[in-house]
């Protein structure tokens, strides 16, 4: 094969020619063989979703380890959002909860202190 800018002839699997630099139509056909996957991230869903639904700690758990997958190359961000609500939803469900368990310790006791 010959280089279509400066007539050289080059290596057929050529993608670029190593005398000029221009690119052959090798490099158009190879680029299209690759095909970027873009995976879900599943778990940034599943944590959002029982957050609303349950709340807790699995549902805290779950969207953490979704926003952790979040960051890998191959999820390019997928699920951040949804993952960072879920922490956030989970976080005042808990904290919630806590409150309250501390209030009826609080209140059980002083009802103890009257009697």
């Amino acid at each position: 094969m010959f280089c279509k800018n400066c007539g050289k002839e080059i290596n057929n699997n050529a993608v670029v020619c190593p005398h000029c630099g221009t690119a052959t139509d090798n490099l158009t056909q190879s680029a299209n063989k690759y095909q970027v996957v873009h995976r879900s991230n599943g778990l940034a869903v599943a944590g959002f979703v029982l957050s609303l639904i349950m709340g807790g700690l699995i549902s805290l758990i779950i969207s953490i380890c979704g926003y952790t997958k979040s960051q890998e190359p191959e999820y390019d961000g997928d699920g951040r959002g949804l993952a960072i609500a879920g922490i956030v939803i989970s976080s005042i469900e808990l904290a919630g909860v806590l409150i309250l368990i501390f209030a009826l310790i609080g209140l059980g006791s002083c009802a103890s202190i009257t009697m």
